[in-house]
């Protein structure tokens, strides 16, 4: 079982898909399914985002689209910096040679637009970005307050939804959010290759306005976007097999009903935590900013991280994870992402962890 910060469990569904035979990437076939999924993703989004597709590459493969499309050198960057994506997200933009604004917050908190506004320390941006669901420490980041403050920034809003979408609800278009990434091997339940991203109509803008070519070839909208639009043009050969698993996996979400599987997420996640608690263990993120899809645990002096995490994995057939930065040794991540949020995933895991501390 896998109830680490990802790969998460994938549905028996999605694997018989991607075992369906092979078409040509431009097969009449295929190219109906690239439209349905297309569909599908922005209902997950809750978008109405023309630009809308799963780029070839994992969820670090969306951040660079986003950023590498929306990036010209000397164009100025806000990133929030609560975790090891944040600093991910800086580092990429970074290398598009952006000028780089870090706001450090704390690893396990959500930052405010105050905090966000006092590192600008005022001028133009053309872009903030902020982590919605850090990986590395279990936090949920409200957007709508730091959407306003891209406003008064004139800025684009970018958000990392790798750990949230289809677990959390994400709303593209009532949040005005300009760009998002995420990745398949989390809450979607497909395994690990495909980064669905989308576009507003004001990022669409910023990439024709443009005056250098995208640093990524690969990664260049303005080429890939033809291939999955009305043109159909010759970019690179897709991943068939992977894009029937998120066709599946996306139709299985849709099946279920956002509203009901974030019900699901909530529902698994507290009792998850009312166990911990039960345990004597200290889940790490405060109650109104904690994710549900993973949960931070404070491992308790004198209990060896490894050690549990192996007792879980040879006796209980468990995986759960270790922390990173300055969680490296001393946090549990525990994931209850999509398929694998189930009570049955919660049991075990509780189980596990009192026959390991015991």
């Amino acid at each position: 079982m896998l109830m680490g910060p990802g790969p998460s469990d994938v549905d028996d569904a999605v694997l018989s898909a991607m075992a369906r035979p092979t078409l040509g990437h431009l097969d009449p076939d295929f190219l109906g399914i690239m439209d349905e999924i297309r569909a599908m993703l922005r209902a997950v989004f809750r978008t109405e985002n023309e630009l809308t597709m799963p780029m070839s590459g994992t969820g670090s493969a969306g951040m660079e689209t986003c950023m590498a499309n929306l990036l010209e050198p000397g164009d100025r960057v806000l990133v929030g910096v609560n975790g090891v994506f944040g600093t991910r997200m800086a580092e990429v933009a970074r290398r598009c040679g952006a000028e780089v604004v870090e706001c450090e917050g704390e690893w396990g908190r959500a930052f405010t637009a105050d905090q966000l506004r006092a590192a600008s320390g005022g001028g133009r941006f053309d872009l903030v970005a902020v982590v919605h669901a850090e990986t590395s420490t279990g936090v949920l980041q409200p957007i709508p307050e730091i959407r306003a403050l891209a406003d008064e920034l004139g800025a684009l809003l970018l958000i990392d939804c790798v750990t949230s979408l289809a677990g959390h609800a994400v709303e593209i278009d009532g949040w005005g959010v300009d760009a998002a990434y995420s990745g398949t091997q989390k809450c979607l339940s497909c395994p690990p290759g495909l980064s669905p991203v989308t576009f507003s109509a004001r990022a669409v803008e910023k990439m024709r306005a443009r005056e250098a070519p995208v640093q990524s070839w690969y990664l260049d909208l303005s080429l890939i976007q033809g291939y999955w639009g009305e043109e159909r043009s010759y970019h690179h050969t897709a991943p068939i097999n992977m894009l029937y698993g998120i066709h599946e996996a996306l139709r299985l979400i849709l099946e279920e009903g956002l509203e009901a599987r974030f019900e699901r997420h909530a529902r698994n996640a507290a009792a998850l935590r009312e166990g911990l608690a039960a345990l004597g263990l200290e889940v790490r993120v405060p109650a109104d900013e904690r994710l549900n899809s993973l949960t931070t645990v404070a491992i308790p002096d004198g209990v060896d991280d490894g050690a549990t995490r192996r007792f879980l994995l040879e006796h209980y057939g468990l995986e759960i994870g270790g922390g990173l930065g300055p969680m490296k040794g001393n946090t549990w991540r525990i994931g209850l992402m999509g398929t694998g949020s189930t009570e049955r995933n919660v049991a075990l895991c509780l189980a596990g962890l009192r026959a390991a501390l015991g």
